[in-house]
């Protein structure tokens, strides 16, 4: 047996529960990954990503000297290349030169306004917090974003709206202490698999009533005690249609929405057209299964709900968030163990980086960028001129790269995120991208988007760097290097700072030491000191097992949930919702609706995943459709189709699964040889400004013979 020269304790670099890793690491190689029975997160429990998608970091495609293009792009006629002759390697001095000088020539010429950002949920809390940072404090903007637009956007407006806050409200592994939980929108077993266990052993072992409300027959469904299986994009008549059953039933909780709501009066009233049967009129699901999910969660002493992209990638987002909400409020199941409002959050850092401002609408700490009082604080603290900083909200991810035209913004600047995969309607985000005038990707992989660049900056993986994490249940975790880095790249942070000293200079700023940290525990202490949520975390305290914010002082032992007493809004706010369909429905020319997501093997835009031996388990993209569709179409497992919206098109396998169910067709988005977001529509929630990834319509007929021979077969191995 191998003995390891050091075992490293980190926090896994996929989904956002934050699983604790020990990385075996020989000869300056990670050999094997466990993780200890006592962390807090998992028990030891690890998914096939976590125990065995760290690989990537060895793979040949890897990048690890920084790349010039040699031919400079012109708007309108840069092009997505990914010949390696397409690029020259240079060094650290020559690329960050060049890049301080080319967006400090843009920035005097056009503005702030030209000028834009994609932060990282993959990147750490101070790699984030860093380039939020450099594009608001240097070039004055709040273009400023990063894919939380694209997952849990909705979720964060509604919880905003009613309650004043943003994340989740409990820990997932209270699970275990609640009489009922709902479980809707969220694959939580593929895509949040170690919370799956603990769902799976609350209703086992504990005798918790599961009820999933999904449009696919998911392997929780084998837990649940009732699955409601509705049409895509009608949330909100579901859930206000079990709000209207508790109401009418006299199951509310009186003292509580009392005490501690507002707008009860009027949010009844607006009921009245959201009965059982209209709800299953435009949802599909039996009236009686929507009144039993209301009198299950309703009479439980403890309930729960738990949700995922499926309620916010929507145009309806918001909206569907808030009826989650309304049910929590008019029960009391909120502000107590095994209770609360939990978005699943999909990436390992995704809400760290919305905490430390990855966000064109807030400071970190969420603090409005459009208050005086915000902006006046981050001037103090980064040392700027009173009046300095832009009040003005930002653009968002997709209205980032809509705006990519003269007069809009001419610079782009991507760290570790990929939005030729992840954003909608992708053909007309290519267009956008060939009219950027300067585009700069910091990342390990040239990727569908780093390819479009005219710089590349090679940065470290997560077992290279030092940093937090904050995981789903608001639990700050240490990030701790591992091994050296490959070649020579660099920690984001380093390369942010050195960046953002070689633009201040260029700009005739003063030195200051703004940009000088003796090492991540410094930047994450400049933070906390302006957001006292995060006052009382520092490195010795999060050295084992983290804390969870709220934690505003030294000796403050973390929030496990929130609200017990009352909301940071003061009270919560109770909405009148009314249903506005999905901005596509399925009809004669297009039949079925397109439902998207991802799988147990791979992550997101699948940058990591299929630079992973993890590609072997789910090599190729399928389509998933139910038998009754198979044989209307006459195609069969294997069979190659061609899936067809009024955007795009893609071919692909079939996979005739017990998961779906008829009219309804679903296709991972990690492919980029058949990448979903060809055929998802740009739809978006206006007031969350999230697309509407989770329904569009689509045709499907069997592919021609010339088109079949260029799928690959798949062999999908144990899967089921």
């Amino acid at each position: 047996m191998i003995s390891p020269d050091h075992i490293t304790s980190t926090t896994c670099p996929y989904c956002g529960v934050g699983c604790n890793l020990h990385l075996h690491v020989k000869d300056d190689f990670i050999y094997r990954v466990t993780s200890p029975h006592d962390a807090v997160v998992n028990q030891g429990n690890l998914c096939v990503k976590g125990r065995f998608g760290y690989d990537f970091m060895y793979h040949p495609d890897r990048v690890t000297t920084p790349l010039i293009r040699r031919t400079r792009q012109q708007p309108g006629q840069r092009t997505q290349a990914f010949d390696r002759s397409e690029w020259r390697e240079a060094s650290w001095d020559e690329a960050l030169d060049y890049v301080a000088d080319r967006l400090v020539e843009i920035y005097r010429r056009d503005g702030g306004k030209a000028m834009a950002v994609y932060c990282c949920a993959k990147a750490t809390n101070e790699d984030n917090y860093l380039l939020q940072k450099l594009f608001r404090a240097l070039f004055r903007t709040n273009n400023v974003d990063h894919c939380t637009r694209l997952c849990h956007a909705g979720s964060v407006a509604a919880l905003l709206l009613s309650l004043g806050t943003t994340a989740m409200s409990n820990t997932a592994a209270e699970v275990i202490h609640s009489d009922c939980f709902i479980v809707t929108g969220s694959n939580t077993t593929e895509n949040h698999p170690i919370i799956a266990l603990q769902m799976k052993r609350a209703v086992r072992d504990y005798g918790a009533k599961l009820i999933v409300i999904d449009p696919r027959r998911l392997e929780l469904c084998d837990f649940a005690t009732l699955w409601l299986p509705l049409k895509p994009g009608t949330n909100v008549p579901l859930f206000t249609a079990m709000a209207h059953v508790i109401v009418q039933e006299g199951l509310v909780n009186r003292e509580f929405i009392e005490a501690r709501t507002i707008g009860y009066d009027e949010f009844v009233r607006s009921l009245e057209p959201f009965t059982p049967a209209y709800a299953e009129s435009i949802t599909g699901v039996d009236r009686a299964l929507i009144v039993e999910a209301a009198r299950l969660y309703a009479t439980a002493r403890n309930g729960a709900i738990f949700w995922g992209m499926g309620i916010s990638q929507f145009s309806n987002g918001t909206a569907g968030a808030l009826g989650l909400i309304h049910l929590a409020l008019l029960t009391g199941h909120i502000g107590r163990l095994g209770t609360g409002l939990n978005p699943l959050r999909g990436q390992n850092n995704v809400q760290g980086a919305s905490d430390a401002g990855a966000m064109p609408f807030h400071y970190p700490g969420y603090m409005e960028v459009d208050k005086e009082e915000n902006a006046r604080k981050w001037e103090m603290a980064w040392n700027i001129e009173p009046g300095g900083l832009n009040r003005t909200r930002g653009l968002t991810t997709t209205e980032i790269l809509s705006h990519a035209h003269p007069g809009g913004v001419r610079a782009l600047y991507i760290m570790g995120e990929n939005p030729m995969m992840t954003e909608p309607n992708l053909n007309v985000t290519r267009l956008h991208m060939e009219q950027l005038e300067f585009l700069v990707a910091q990342d390990l992989f040239i990727n569908e988007s780093g390819a479009y660049a005219d710089v590349f900056l090679p940065a470290t993986s997560w077992a290279e760097k030092d940093g937090t994490f904050t995981n789903t249940d608001r639990r700050v975790q240490r990030v701790r290097h591992a091994i050296a880095p490959r070649g020579q790249s660099r920690p984001d942070a380093e390369i942010v700072c050195d960046l953002a000293r070689r633009i201040e200079q260029r700009l005739g700023r003063p030195a200051s030491a703004g940009w000088n940290y003796a090492g991540p525990e410094e930047i994450y202490r400049e933070m906390a000191d302006v957001v006292s949520m995060f006052a009382g975390i520092t490195y010795a305290r999060i050295e084992e097992s983290g804390l969870q914010y709220p934690t505003p002082d030294a000796t403050h032992p973390g929030t496990p949930f929130l609200f017990a007493e009352t909301f940071p809004s003061g009270r919560g706010r109770f909405f009148p919702l009314e249903y506005i369909p999905v901005a596509e429905e399925a009809d004669d020319e297009y039949p079925f609706i397109l439902t998207t997501g991802r799988l147990l093997e791979h992550w997101h835009g699948g940058t990591m995943t299929r630079h992973s031996q993890l590609n072997t388990l789910y090599p190729a993209p399928m389509v998933e459709m139910h038998e009754i569709d198979a044989t209307r179409l006459a195609v069969q497992t294997g069979d190659a189709v061609r899936v067809t919206s009024r955007r795009g098109s893609v071919v692909l396998r079939v996979e005739i699964s017990p998961k779906a169910r008829p009219g309804v067709v679903f296709i991972p988005m990690h492919f980029t040889e058949a990448a979903a977001n060809l055929l998802t529509i740009d739809a978006l929630d206006p007031q969350a400004k999230i697309p509407e990834f989770k329904a569009c319509a689509v045709d499907i007929q069997i592919a021609d013979v010339a088109d079949a021979q260029q799928v690959p077969a798949v062999e999908l191995r144990g899967r089921y």
